[in-house]
């Protein structure tokens, strides 16, 4: 099977598909790969670097479609809603396209894909079992997110972050907040923490106390509950909930020199977490970076890849974070995508079994190809995706 690597087109998009040095890995499984020229080169793989690995670089994007028996993307489909358009007419029957898709938010690109004839498996579809975790692009992109929004609190912030002992005098630590406590907000809470904050957090699910406190995180304590869903992520609530939460947060936020919200529900508006009125009581100088506002945004004041200014208080928005760490983003989506790929490969029944021959097979019972294929045969099979489908229009999808 040859795997084709195109250039994002996305706006913006930095990230690459599969770095070199995956293509030896994917070669002794028995895949070819074919790069377009100048594919990864802001993230900083040259093509020359393909090439030395094993790959074949072409010199137009047709050519890696034409050549392509699948196509592997950063972005595609719905998390590619607009330019991603422009390769519909790229796609070809029979083909197997693979990326993060976000199919939720944009189901009505996914019905584009399934009318093409391809095959498409979105990637943050990956259910949370032990087995998929190689394979979670969602928690790898959290990582860099979580990271990098601790660095832009720390730039934007007018005070040190550690605590100085001078002859000036000391210099007290900076406070730092952070909430939802998932991987990139457990992500943030271990970089700040490296950087010498007084570092404290809160998550609508309790179980995840013990992990903020191993990061040497505090667990705030709120009299709230129900808010962990299937496969450990957070889920919907009510207003209500919400608005009992925003209560019991105002205090919290007003103590603290950053905040740095991560809430975020698959497929759904962001909740509203710090209001206004939270904002208000913050001190001059203060920052919030708001990794959910990409989706609406945790803070009432949050405008997407804007900063904002309000009574002394820094709010920044910015989207599509992984992006702007395209080096290692890439390398983790890569090694997501290769152990992705494999698993498209044939299991022996029994693993005793030395003379099994692996061969590319889409029809063997997988849970995890299962849980991520959206469209087969010119039609959208994800159950999931066929109930938004079927919202969207008023009838059966």
């Amino acid at each position: 099977m040859i795997v084709g690597v195109a250039t994002e087109s996305f706006p913006g998009e930095r990230r690459v598909a599969l770095v070199p040095d995956i293509v030896p890995l994917l070669k002794k499984r028995g895949f070819e790969v074919v790069v377009q020229a100048g594919a990864g080169q802001q993230a900083g793989f040259p093509d020359a670097a393909y090439e030395a690995k094993g790959a074949t670089v072409l010199g137009t994007r047709d050519e890696v479609f034409a050549k392509a028996e699948i196509m592997a993307h950063v972005r595609v489909g719905g998390a590619n809603p607009d330019a991603g358009q422009d390769d519909l007419p790229r796609y070809r029957d029979g083909q197997v396209v693979v990326g993060a898709a976000d199919p939720f938010s944009h189901p009505d690109r996914i019905a584009d894909l399934a009318a093409r004839g391809v095959s498409a498996f979105g990637l943050e579809l990956v259910p949370r079992t032990t087995r998929a975790q190689a394979m979670d692009i969602l928690s790898s992109m959290a990582t860099v997110a979580g990271y990098r929004a601790v660095l832009w609190a720390a730039d934007r912030l007018p005070k040190f972050f550690p605590m100085f002992m001078t002859a000036a005098g000391t210099v007290a630590p900076a406070r730092v907040f952070i909430v939802g406590a998932g991987v990139a907000g457990l992500q943030a809470i271990a970089t700040a923490k490296r950087l010498g904050a007084i570092v404290s957090a809160y998550d609508i699910r309790p179980a995840v106390k013990e992990e903020i406190e191993s990061l040497g995180g505090k667990f705030v304590e709120m009299e709230l509950e129900g808010g962990e869903g299937e496969g450990g992520y957070a889920k919907e609530m009510d207003e209500e909930f919400y608005r009992r939460q925003r209560e019991m947060m105002l205090k919290v936020v007003a103590a603290n020199d950053v905040v740095i919200t991560t809430a975020a529900v698959p497929g759904k508006k962001a909740p509203t977490l710090v209001t206004a009125a939270m904002v208000e009581g913050m001190a001059p100088g203060s920052v919030i970076v708001d990794l959910a506002a990409e989706r609406g945004g945790n803070c009432e004041l949050t405008k997407a890849d804007e900063v904002v200014v309000v009574g002394g208080v820094t709010i920044l928005g910015p989207t599509n974070v992984p992006s702007t760490l395209p080096f290692h983003a890439s390398q983790m989506i890569s090694k997501n995508m290769f152990n992705f790929l494999c698993n498209m490969l044939s299991k022996p029944k029994d693993r005793r079994d030395r003379d099994h021959v692996e061969a590319f097979d889409l029809e063997q019972e997988d849970d995890i190809l299962e849980a991520t294929w959206m469209t087969k045969g010119g039609e959208v099979i994800h159950p999931a995706l066929l109930d938004v489908l079927a919202t969207a229009t008023g009838g059966p999808a």
